[in-house]
C-alpha cells in the first residue's frame, strides 16, 4: 500500500506534515481506498464471502473518512495525528510485526489483535445494568506493575500494539501513586482506546491526552440528554457535553460508547442522534452495544427484541453506507468483524479484569486463569491463550466459520457464543468448570428462566435474521457493485 510505503520511507514528523496537507491527503486517501479494495474484494486472499468483505472494505473506507474530516476541520491536533500516524497506522494498522509472524511459524495461528483491560471496579457512577456492577465503594484494582507487565508482554509476544482500557471508571485508577496517564506514558509505542463515562474530562485531563498523543476516551452515552441521565443520573449528560468541548479544544479524537436498550433501539440511529453526536460534537466513531444481561440487576426485559434485532442491523447498515461513519455494533457487527472475536482469536482480544482474572470476552464473564496465579507460576498470558477453555472456543469459531470457505460460513447477523449460542458457551462452561467473575454472574448461571430466556433468544434471532443474512452477504457480486 501507498501509505506503508510512506510509513516506511519518512519520518513521524514528516509524514503528519504532509498529510495535513488537505491536496496531499486527499489524494493518498484515494490511493488507499483502491488498495484496501483490491486487498480485500479483489484479491479476497482470506477467501470470504465477497458481500461480507465489501462491507469490511466500507466500513474501513469509512474510518478513514472519518479521520480525514477530523483533521479538516482542526478536529485532530499535530501533536495527535502524529502518534495517531506513528502508533495506530504505523504500528496497528500497517505493522507487519515480526512477533505476530514468529507466533504464527510456532502455534499455527495469528495472536489475537489487542486486550481489554479494567484495572479499577471504582467508579463514580452507579449505572443501571452496569455489566461491571461497579460504584464508588468499588475498591478492586490492578497494582500498576501487573497492568504493566500485561501490556508489555501482549505487545512482545503477539506483536500487539493496541489496548482497550475500560471499567469502572479508568480515570480514577490509582496504583502505588500512579495513575492511568502513566499506564499510557509507560507504554507509548500502544494506541489506547479507553471506554469512560466522560465526567472526569476536564481541560487538565484533555490536554494531558493530547500531550500524550496515543489516547482515544470513548465516552459512554444512551441517547439525548433525557435518555442518558435515566441511566447514568441527572445532570451527567451536560458533564458529557462539556467533556466533548473540552477534547475538541485540545484536539483529542473521541468516539461515542452506546448501549442499545429495548427502549431506546429507535432514537440511537436516527438522523438526529448521527447530527447531534457526529456532525456537531465531533465524534470520530461510535461503537453499540447491545444491553447484555449480566451485571447489576441483570434482566432479559431490557433486551432487544428479536425483531429490534433485525430493525436494528439494517438501520445500521444505512448509517455506514449513506453517512460514511464508522459505527459499529458489537453483536450486529459480525459480518465486519468476521464473528465473534472472544477468546484471543487472530484480530480479536480476551479480557483481564482488576481482579486478575482473564476471560474469554467482557460480556462472557466466566474464567479459569488469573494474572496473579500464572505470573506465580512463572506463565505468562499466551498460557492463557493456549488453554483448553480458550481453545475450545476458537474451535468454535473457527467451525462456525472463521476458517470455512464461503459456502459454509454460518450466520454472523448471530455470531456471539454467550448471547447468540448461549447454549453452546454454557456446555463449555460447564465442562471446563469455569467461574464467574461476581455474584452476578453466579447467579445467571444457575438461573434455570434466565438460561431458558437466553436460549430462545439465540434461536429466535437466528430465525428472524437467516433471510437477510442469505440475501445481503451470500452469492456472488453484481457487475454494478465492483469498483
Amino acid at each position: 500500500m501507498a501509505l506503508k510505503i510512506l510509513l516506511r520511507l519518512l519520518p513521524p514528523d514528516a509524514l503528519n506534515f504532509l498529510l495535513r496537507q488537505n491536496v496531499i491527503r486527499k489524494a493518498a486517501l484515494r490511493k488507499a481506498e483502491k488498495e484496501l479494495y483490491k486487498f480485500f474484494v479483489v484479491l479476497n486472499r482470506e477467501n470470504r464471502p465477497l458481500r461480507m468483505q465489501e462491507s469490511r472494505f466500507l466500513m474501513l473506507q469509512n474510518l478513514l473518512h472519518s479521520l480525514d474530516r477530523a483533521i479538516s476541520e482542526n478536529r485532530i491536533s499535530p501533536k495527535v495525528s502524529r502518534a495517531l500516524i506513528s502508533n495506530f497506522a504505523g504500528r496497528v494498522l500497517m505493522s507487519e510485526s515480526s512477533c505476530t509472524q514468529s507466533f504464527k511459524d510456532r502455534y499455527g495461528f495469528e495472536p489475537p489483535a489487542f486486550l481489554t483491560i479494567s484495572p479499577t471496579k471504582r467508579c463514580n457512577l452507579t449505572c443501571r445494568g452496569c455489566y461491571a456492577s461497579s460504584s464508588s465503594e468499588s475498591a478492586e484494582t490492578l497494582p500498576f506493575n501487573i497492568v504493566s507487565r500485561i501490556i508489555r508482554e501482549k505487545t512482545e509476544i503477539w506483536g500487539s500494539y493496541f489496548t482497550v482500557i475500560s471499567g469502572g471508571e479508568p480515570l480514577l485508577y490509582r496504583s502505588n501513586g500512579k495513575t492511568l496517564f502513566d499506564i499510557f506514558e509507560h507504554h507509548r509505542d500502544n494506541y489506547f482506546m479507553m471506554y469512560t463515562n466522560g465526567t472526569l474530562i476536564t481541560e487538565e485531563v484533555a490536554a494531558r491526552m493530547a500531550e500524550l498523543g496515543n489516547i482515544s476516551p470513548a465516552i459512554s452515552v444512551e441517547g439525548f440528554a433525557k435518555e442518558t441521565d435515566a441511566r447514568r443520573g441527572k445532570g451527567v449528560h451536560s458533564k458529557i457535553l462539556k467533556a466533548m468541548d473540552n477534547l475538541r479544544k485540545f484536539g483529542v479524537p473521541f468516539g461515542v460508547s452506546i448501549t442499545a436498550t429495548r427502549d431506546n433501539a429507535d432514537s440511537i440511529v436516527s438522523d438526529e442522534f448521527i447530527d447531534d453526536y457526529f456532525s456537531n460534537e465531533g465524534a470520530v466513531y461510535g461503537w453499540i452495544f447491545q444491553y447484555m444481561p449480566i451485571g447489576r440487576s441483570y434482566t432479559t426485559d431490557l433486551m432487544l427484541t428479536p425483531e429490534q434485532r433485525l430493525d436494528l442491523f439494517i438501520r445500521e447498515e444505512k448509517i455506514i453506507k449513506e453517512h460514511n461513519l464508522f459505527m459499529v455494533d458489537f453483536w450486529n457487527g459480525g459480518p465486519y468483524s468476521v464473528g465473534c472475536i472472544s477468546a484471543g482469536r487472530p484480530g480479536g482480544y480476551f479480557y483481564i479484569d482488576w481482579n486478575g482474572n482473564m476471560a474469554p470476552c467482557v460480556f462472557f464473564p466466566y474464567h479459569l486463569a488469573n494474572a496473579y496465579d500464572i505470573y506465580r507460576e512463572g506463565k505468562t498470558i499466551n498460557d492463557v491463550l493456549l488453554s483448553p477453555y480458550f481453545s475450545s472456543i476458537r474451535s468454535w469459531q473457527n467451525e462456525y466459520g472463521y476458517t470455512q470457505p464461503p459456502d459454509k460460513v454460518q450466520n454472523y447477523i448471530v455470531p456471539c457464543i454467550i448471547r447468540d449460542h448461549y447454549e453452546k458457551a454454557h456446555s463449555l462452561i460447564s465442562e471446563f468448570g469455569a467461574k464467574p467473575l461476581d455474584s452476578s454472574a453466579a447467579e445467571a448461571l444457575e438461573d434455570a428462566d434466565y438460561c431458558c430466556r437466553m436460549k430462545a433468544y439465540g434461536k429466535d434471532v437466528m430465525a428472524i435474521t437467516q433471510k437477510y443474512w442469505k440475501d445481503t452477504f451470500t452469492g456472488p457480486l453484481q457487475k454494478k457493485d465492483v469498483r
